[in-house]
């Protein structure tokens, strides 16, 4: 899962005194900040984001029905399957080699400022998550939680595959295989995902 990772293209020294590109104004605003939020969350830097991970509406060839998620780890894009061969497309942060996932699955529950509880192997390798276990009742919602501002709750079958799609601060990790097998979304896009999907959604995982 994996995967190379996607280019990453920086601004050199002579790009910055030619000028570079204005960020377009639709990026900049669906990236805005949402002071309405529980948690008030503040506007992205676009700026520290490749473009081709930002929120987009593309043509999408699939034999997958309308409303599927498809998760595609070799190029770190997740896209929502739309009507008449369009999907939106966003940039996602995968898991580290070792706790890759793939198959076939479906949203089973989504959360709105989830409550963070690591599983136990994830304990045993960082005792220091204990203070959070399920036990202890969690990490409480909030900027700091590492499932951000939504979850939507992997399930195969009637089994929790323990792996989620959720929100992240840490926008970096975009485009990066980082995380313990979840995948994680700029919290924008999180917010905009929940809404569009509900529960029993198909997701795939490539």
């Amino acid at each position: 899962m994996a995967g190379t990772l996607a280019g990453c293209n920086r601004s050199t020294k002579a790009d910055a005194e030619l000028g570079s590109p204005a960020i377009p104004s639709a990026f900049a605003s669906m990236y805005g900040p949402l002071p309405n939020e529980q948690f008030p969350l503040p506007a992205i830097n676009l700026d520290k984001i490749p473009e081709q991970f930002l929120r987009r509406e593309m043509t999408y060839q699939t034999n997958e029905n309308v409303g599927t998620i498809i998760v595609d780890t070799k190029n770190y894009f997740l896209y929502l399957i739309q009507e008449n061969g369009r999907a939106i497309r966003y940039g996602v942060g995968l898991g580290r080699a070792g706790f890759e996932w793939s198959g076939r699955a479906f949203v089973a529950r989504k959360a709105v400022w989830p409550t963070w509880t690591p599983p136990e192997d994830m304990i045993a390798r960082q005792p220091e998550l204990e203070q959070w276990s399920w036990k202890n009742g969690g990490m409480p919602a909030g900027l700091d939680n590492p499932l951000g501002a939504r979850a939507l709750y992997i399930y195969q079958g009637n089994k929790d595959t323990l792996y989620r799609l959720h929100g992240t601060a840490e926008i970096w990790s975009i485009g990066k295989a980082v995380s313990s097998g979840c995948v994680r979304m700029l919290n924008q896009d999180i917010i905009d995902l929940h809404r569009r999907v509900p529960n029993q959604t198909p997701i795939v995982v490539l």
